[in-house]
C-alpha cells in the first residue's frame, strides 16, 4: 500500500496549487489565498476530522489515492457498505469491496466512518429484500440480527462512528418511510430502535449516528420537522443514538441562494439537534452547480463563497466533530450524473478539478477550518 510522509504530503500540496497557477488560475486567489497546508492538519489544530468519501475503484487511481493521503484523516465508504453492494442475493455476501478500502485505511493509518448499518429506504434495497414477506417479527428481526451482526463485526473496533439508520424520513412528508421489516415489526421506529441497540451491542463505544439529507434547501422544511422528530422518538426511547449525521450536500438550490432568511431556519434546525444532546457530523459535503452559468471562474467563486458561508455555521458548533466530502475529484463526483447541466458542461462539484488541480472550493474549505474555534 502506499504511504506518505507528511513533507511529502506538504510538497504535494504545494506543487498542486503551483500547477494551478501555471495553468492561468484566476486572480480569485486573493479571495482565498492558496494555503499549502494540509486539511487534515489545519483540522487537527481545532480537534477536527477532515476526510472524504472514497470508492474502491479509486484505490486504482494513484492521484486520487496521493490527494486522499495528503489531505485526509478519516474515509467513509462510498457504496460498499451498503445492503445492496453486500448482499445483493440472498445467498451472495460480497465483503471485498468494503474490506479493500478498510484495509486500506488501516495499512495508511486513516480514521474510518462506516457508511450504512441499515439504509430504510425501499428504495435503496435489493428487489428480493422489499419482496420479503415474514410471518412474524421475530423472523424479520433474525434477518436483520444476522446482517447487522456480519457487517459489524467484520471491522470492529477500527471503524470508529456507523451511520446505524440513513434516510428514512421521507422529504415531500417527513413520514417514516416504510419496508418490508417496520411491516414485520410494527412500524420504522421499532427496526430503528433494534438496529441501534445491536450495532451498540455488538460494537461498543462506537459514536452511533442518525444520517440524512435534509438541508437548509426551499421544500425541505418538512423533511427537517420529520428528521428531528424521529431522533427525539429514538432518545425518548433510550436509544444509543449519540450522533446526527448532516450530509450537507446542497442538491436543489444553487449556492447563491443561501439567503439571510434560509440561514436562519437552518441554524434553528441545528440548534434544536444540538439541543437533543447529539454531537454533530457534516457526513457528505459536495456543491451542486446544475442551475449556474457555464463560466468556470464564475461557478469556482459562487462555490467557494457559499462553502466558506456554510462552514463558518456549523463549524462555529463546538459538537460538530467531523467534516467529510463527498468526494475529493470532480469527475468521479456522483453529482455529475445527478441532475445533469442542460449544456453538458462539467460540474465542479468538489475541492480539485478532473485534472487533480486545488480550486478555490478548496481554498474556502480552508479558511473555514482556520477560522472555527477549537474544540475542547
Amino acid at each position: 500500500m502506499t504511504h506518505l510522509t507528511r513533507r511529502t504530503a506538504l510538497g504535494l500540496i504545494a506543487s498542486a496549487a503551483g500547477m494551478a497557477a501555471c495553468a492561468g488560475r484566476p486572480a480569485t486567489e486573493l479571495m482565498f489565498p492558496v494555503d499549502p497546508m494540509p486539511l487534515k492538519d489545519i483540522a487537527r489544530t481545532k480537534g477536527l476530522l477532515f476526510g472524504s468519501a472514497m470508492a474502491d475503484h479509486q484505490l486504482a487511481d494513484p492521484d486520487y489515492v496521493r490527494i486522499i493521503l495528503a489531505e485526509c484523516d478519516v474515509i467513509v465508504a462510498e457504496n460498499e457498505h451498503k445492503w445492496y453492494t453486500i448482499h445483493p442475493q440472498p445467498d451472495v455476501w460480497n465483503f471485498e469491496p468494503a474490506d479493500a478500502l478498510v484495509n486500506f485505511a488501516q495499512d495508511n493509518g486513516l480514521k474510518m466512518r462506516g457508511h450504512t448499518v441499515l439504509w430504510h429506504h425501499p428504495r435503496w434495497f435489493p428487489d428480493w429484500v422489499n419482496e420479503l414477506e415474514f410471518d412474524t417479527a421475530a423472523q424479520a428481526e433474525a434477518m436483520l440480527d444476522d446482517y447487522i451482526t456480519r457487517v459489524v463485526t467484520r471491522a470492529h473496533p477500527f471503524i470508529h462512528s456507523w451511520d446505524v439508520i440513513n434516510e428514512a424520513v421521507d422529504d415531500k412528508t417527513g413520514e417514516l418511510r416504510e419496508t418490508s421489516f417496520s411491516r414485520a415489526m410494527g412500524g420504522p421506529l421499532n427496526v430503528m430502535e433494534y438496529a441501534f441497540r445491536k450495532t451498540a451491542e455488538l460494537s461498543p463505544g462506537t459514536a452511533l449516528a442518525y444520517n440524512d439529507y435534509m438541508s437548509w434547501e426551499t421544500g425541505n422544511e418538512n423533511h427537517r420537522a420529520g428528521v428531528l422528530k424521529l431522533m427525539g422518538d429514538l432518545l425518548a426511547r433510550g436509544a444509543p443514538l449519540t450522533k446526527f449525521g448532516i450530509q450537507s450536500h446542497s442538491n436543489y438550490d444553487m449556492p447563491d441562494e443561501f439567503t439571510p432568511d434560509k440561514q436562519r431556519a437552518w441554524r434553528a434546525f441545528c440548534e434544536e439537534a444540538i439541543g437533543m444532546g447529539l454531537d454533530l457530523s457534516l457526513t457528505e459535503f459536495d456543491v451542486n452547480d446544475t442551475r449556474l452559468g457555464p463560466d468556470i471562474e464564475m461557478r469556482d467563486q459562487l462555490i467557494a463563497s457559499f462553502t466558506k458561508d456554510y462552514l463558518d455555521i456549523m463549524l462555529a458548533y463546538p459538537q460538530t466533530k467531523e467534516l467529510l466530502m463527498w468526494g475529493m475529484v470532480d469527475k468521479y463526483s456522483w453529482l455529475q450524473d445527478f441532475e445533469p447541466r442542460e449544456d453538458d458542461v462539467e460540474k465542479r462539484p468538489t475541492l480539485y478539478d478532473s485534472n487533480y488541480r486545488p480550486k478555490l472550493m478548496r481554498e474556502a474549505v480552508a479558511a473555514a477550518l482556520h477560522a472555527a474555534p477549537v474544540r475542547s
